[in-house]
């Protein structure tokens, strides 16, 4: 691939404690854009004066995508990419959720966007969960969120369809480092 002909977008996918904000938090600290489409669920759970948790976060997610489909999210993130991809020559999305986002994302952005799965074993995703400082899960929390992704916000389909699969059962510089080739190799830049 020329740099011509590069990807301007890179959207990271993956079940939750995957991997994904970690690679998102390693590119932004490289210097790329990054948005992180739960940032928009967050945003409308604080507006409404709830506590930040993953019910509340549910609920806003599922209202949304009841009321306005189920690409929600990626039409209110658009604006957002579109002007980041005005003044940045790669942009990196983070949690692109269902498959009609990503179709949404594919007709918007085209060919200049690339998919990549972060994925890893189940017991270590929910381990990553149990121990995070930020929102931590128990099993059956994550389990229970594993499912309600999965069947209720079409988050298989993107995962799936991915145009690339880093794979984080091991050290997360192994993951990282898997990353920073594959960024090189698509020829993206901050």
């Amino acid at each position: 691939m020329t740099t011509t002909d590069a990807p301007r977008a890179l959207a990271l996918v993956g079940m939750p404690g995957s991997g994904k904000t970690l690679c998102a938090k390693h590119l932004e600290a490289r210097g790329f854009y990054q948005f992180r489409f739960g940032s928009i669920v967050v945003d409308e759970v604080v507006r409404r004066g709830q506590p930040i948790n993953p019910e509340n976060e549910r609920v806003v997610r599922e209202e949304f995508r009841r009321n306005e489909g189920m690409d929600a999210i990626a039409r209110r993130a658009l604006p957002n990419l579109t002007a980041a991809l005005q003044t940045h020559p790669s942009i990196v999305i983070d949690g692109l959720y269902s498959f009609s986002e990503y179709k949404t994302l594919h007709v918007e952005l085209g060919a200049s966007m690339v998919v990549v799965a972060v994925i890893s074993a189940r017991h270590l995703r929910y381990q990553r969960l149990a121990s995070r400082d930020e929102r931590p899960l128990t099993a059956e929390e994550a389990r229970t969120r594993d499912y309600q992704e999965i069947e209720r916000l079409e988050k298989g389909g993107p995962i799936a369809i991915a145009d690339y699969t880093l794979l984080n059962n091991g050290q997360p510089q192994e993951l990282l480092t898997a990353l920073d080739a594959l960024v090189s190799q698509l020829g993206l830049h901050p």
